[in-house]
């Protein structure tokens, strides 16, 4: 069965008339006699509509149950088993209700489709898959429902509904889109003039496109070559040279003429090789016209002019810009330029010829006819020699045929080009036609040539040897080049399979170029706008822009401009080479490293605002959980001494001192509770903002047992530490706040076990810390432990046991205490206890001796970051405690 038609009535909003257009539609076909069914029509409550609806014969919807709730959605079945002629079927885009057939509208449309059923259906430009994001961002409202754009643009006919902004406010104003009680709100926000204005526009331009494709269709199926200049396309030739910069923005002035259009820029690149182009030159155009709003082709022939003009009616472009050529006057005249090979051949495509600074200066690429210095002298060498010694072989040999003659002297010039190009070859060609002559033509001895015959027999030597020798010359420039360019590819594949691989690609990048360049310093310098890292080292003149090395490999110089090589890779990036003259060869492939390196600093950027955007996002996170903290659990200690004051304070009320004393340690017990909570959320706080340093000191363990066990119940920790444990180094008051979490941790969550605290066998653990020996304290409980996977999530902010809701604490403990420990230089890190239960490994370095107040003693390097912990802005400044500066 053949598929049926699919016809779609698009709005650019809600209210437009979209169902009433497709049910007027409906009334047409049926007065017409067609079997016309309404499947499903929404009137929302619209009474216009809903008189269209009541003309037409209309099936009833299915009921679903979904949640407590029930809703209404599209009879599929009852559709096909009554396979009317055309089923009129609203909201497109609509998300069916779980439970139903498929999961979208739009799929129950194809399966009437399929069975022969025409539809007749409708959507708003806000539920096209594409624009989905752009609606979002003009509405600040987000699409729940959207189409994929292909399966839109597969419908046999769209029919735009198109009402002004002032009209559609006025209609929502008179009450006919929403209810009384909605209209002010949809005014102020969704129905702005402005959101109406570009949803026109978006709706607009979509079906614009469509009609487009729809254009090319029609005319690659009728072969139709000429272009139809029913949008202005301008397409822009591109060399590979610096020029094309001022064509495109040339081109970027002439499209602002008109009202709408497109902007291509191609690059056309020869059969014959891609010595002329720039690749950072490319590589910079192609981000200009990306930010201008066209788009970058690149496409290659035998013919450049040809293959321009052939994009160009294949793209239907009303106009071409392309620049003067850079050839000078005699070889332009000779051979003439693309341009004015594109004007001849453009037709009807109004051709642009753009004057540059660059034009009939002649090319940037010199052909380069050496194949070595010393390759070329052997050569010279040979076309003097060479033809000497086979005339006199010939002089040896009995006959003297001219045509003997000939062919041995072409066999010496096939050798001769053979070792030395092609004007050596000329030279002996010239130098063998005289030697043929004067030895072995009629009148021997002279240059005399009496038969008009051994002329032409000298003439076609001398013809062919020329040929010869340019086809063997141009056979090993061609090999040369290939034998470059597949050197330079593999180059480039090698350097971007490193960079892909290295921590830093920028960094390992520059490394390689050390190696493929043979110098002893590659940097990469930017300028001060562009890169506005504090860590960066800066340049600068008198005269000139501040540079900043963002990146280096070897002892690059401090001022770009000291430097022997500078590839400038666009305006605000600089790849400087230090240590020797790089030949003209390599400056393509530095080019193309320069490129290479600006795509990678350009990535590196989003990286960095990607990251900033999560952090943010988890900084905002993280406030929300402080907030979350503040007013649920820090709320039960509060009120627990809220309640206890209040009843001591209480007129006419009499307690007996036990009640009292009861009443005095509630207040206590929830003091103390608010302490160690308000503690942990303060040391997280700055934790997060780095603005604490560890005050480092030889600490002996059982200095700071003792008093981080202080709040804990006697008895349910035991501490059995050998005899003699070397110091540590440590801040006492950050080492006891550990030491009291991991314990408190582990009897609140271990409550029916016994928590013991050891240390390691002399005191010392297996593993170093920064090349030092390390100290190991472990607190083991035997409760129900913590499965693998979930360890490292344990130490991150706000987690507890099973992220199950406690009474007290607000999951800020381990990370706390990881927090400080890595603060102090040591590590702390969780295994699982034999026989079930968690062990808690806490190692710090050993002290090296007396010098407290050296330097390096004083105070840890900066606080790292605990993982998984974004900076907090805008928390306050707090006291500092005990061991904190």
């Amino acid at each position: 069965m053949a598929r049926a038609t699919l016809r779609i009535f698009l709005g650019a909003a809600p209210g437009v008339g979209k169902t009433y257009a497709m049910l007027e539609e409906a009334h047409r076909l049926l007065g017409r006699g067609e079997d016309v069914v309404v499947a499903f029509a929404m009137h929302h409550g619209r009474a216009d509509t809903q008189a269209l609806i009541h003309g037409l014969e209309t099936l009833p919807p299915r009921v679903i149950e979904y949640r407590g709730s029930t809703f209404e959605e599209m009879d599929l079945d009852a559709v096909l088993a009554r396979h009317p002629h055309t089923a009129v079927v609203d909201e497109y885009a609509h998300t069916n209700i779980p439970g139903s057939r498929n999961e979208k509208r739009w799929q129950d449309i194809e399966e009437l489709l399929e069975a022969g059923i025409n539809v007749l259906s409708t959507v708003n430009v806000q539920h096209l898959a594409s624009l989905g994001d752009v609606v979002s961002a003009i509405t600040d409202v987000k699409q729940a429902e959207t189409v994929p754009d292909d399966v839109v643009r597969r419908a046999d006919q769209i029919h735009l509904v198109d009402i002004s902004p002032e009209l559609l406010r006025q209609r929502l104003g008179d009450g006919k889109i929403y209810a009384a009680d909605k209209v002010d709100a949809a005014l102020s926000n969704y129905f702005r003039v402005g959101n109406l204005t570009a949803l026109r526009e978006l709706a607009l331009l979509w079906l614009a496109d469509r009609v487009d494709e729809g254009l090319a269709r029609y005319r690659a199926e009728n072969n139709i070559e000429n272009s139809w200049p029913a949008r202005e396309r301008i397409v822009i030739g591109l060399t590979g040279g610096p020029e094309g910069e001022v064509l495109i923005r040339r081109a970027a002035r002439i499209l602002k003429r008109v009202n709408g259009g497109d902007l291509l820029a191609v690059h056309v690149r020869a059969a014959d090789g891609v010595a002329a182009e720039s690749p950072h030159d490319l590589e910079a155009q192609r981000t200009l016209i990306k930010d201008l709003g066209g788009s970058y082709h690149t496409v290659s022939g035998e013919d450049p002019a040809q293959a321009l003009l052939d994009f160009a009616r294949s793209v239907n472009a009303t106009q071409i810009v392309v620049g003067v050529s850079r050839r000078k006057f005699p070889a332009g005249f000779l051979t003439g330029g693309v341009g004015s090979r594109v004007v001849k051949g453009s037709g009807d495509i109004d051709v642009h010829m753009v004057s540059h600074p660059l034009g009939g200066r002649g090319l940037e690429r010199t052909r380069k006819r050496d194949l070595g210095r010393v390759r070329v002298a052997v050569g010279f060498a040979m076309a003097v020699v060479v033809p000497v010694l086979l005339q006199l072989l010939l002089a040896a040999a009995p006959s003297h045929n001219i045509a003997t003659a000939v062919l041995i002297q072409l066999s010496g010039s096939v050798a001769v080009a053979l070792v030395g190009g092609l004007w050596p070859a000329l030279l002996g060609a010239l130098w063998s036609s005289l030697l043929v002559n004067y030895f072995s033509v009629p009148p021997l001895g002279t240059l005399t040539i009496n038969d008009p015959q051994n002329l032409l027999a000298l003439l076609v030597f001398a013809g062919v040897s020329s040929a010869v020798a340019v086809v063997v010359d141009l056979s090993a420039r061609r090999s040369k080049e290939a034998a470059r360019a597949r050197s330079e590819a593999a180059t480039l594949g090698d350097l971007t399979r490193g960079a892909s691989t290295a921590e830093d690609p920028v960094q390992g990048l520059l490394e390689q170029a050390l190696d493929v360049f043979q110098v002893r310093a590659a940097a990469l310098f930017v300028t001060a706008d562009r890169n506005q890292s504090s860590s960066a080292s800066v340049s600068s003149t008198a005269d000139g822009p501040q540079w900043q090395l963002v990146a280096s490999a070897g002892n690059p110089e401090a001022d770009p401009d000291d430097t022997e090589n500078i590839e400038q890779v666009d305006g605000g990036t600089r790849l400087v080479l230090t240590g020797r003259v790089l030949p003209a060869s390599d400056r393509r492939l530095l080019g193309a490293f320069g490129a290479h390196l600006s795509a990678l600093l350009e990535r590196r950027q989003l990286a960095t605002t990607r990251r900033e955007m999560m952090r943010l996002a988890e900084s905002n996170t993280m406030r929300t959980s402080i907030l979350r903290a503040v007013s649920h659990d820090l709320r039960t200690p509060l009120a627990g001494i809220k309640l206890a004051v209040g009843g001591l304070r209480q007129p006419g009320v009499h307690y007996t001192e036990q009640e009292e004393e009861e009443l005095l340690a509630t207040i206590d017990e929830c003091s103390d509770r608010l302490d160690g909570l308000v503690g942990n959320l303060l040391d997280m706080s700055r934790i997060t903002s780095d603005s604490v340093n560890a005050l480092i000191k030889p600490v002996r363990w059982n200095e700071v047992i003792h008093a981080a066990l202080h709040g804990i119940t006697p008895g349910r920790v035991r501490v059995d530490l050998p005899p003699n444990m070397p110091e540590i180094d440590a801040d006492a008051g950050m080492l006891e706040r550990v030491i009291a979490n991991i314990a408190e941790n582990a009897v609140k969550y271990a409550p029916d076990s016994d928590v013991v605290i050891v240390g390691a066998a002399g005191g010392l653990s297996n593993t170093t810390l920064a090349g030092r020996p390390a100290g190991e304290l472990r607190i083991i409980d035997h409760g129900q432990g913590v499965p693998a996977a979930n360890v490292l999530k344990m130490f991150q902010p706000f987690q507890r046991l099973d992220d199950v809701p406690a009474a007290t604490g607000v999951g800020l403990g381990l990370a706390v205490a990881q927090g400080f420990t890595e603060a102090m230089g040591g590590t702390l890190t969780a295994e699982e206890t034999p026989g079930g239960g968690l062990t808690m490994l806490i190692r710090l370095p050993l002290s090296t001796g007396p010098d407290f107040d050296s330097p390096q003693r004083s105070a840890a390097p900066g606080l790292p970051k605990v993982p998984g912990l974004p900076e907090v802005p805008g928390l306050p400044e707090v006291p500092a405690q005990k061991g904190l500066e």
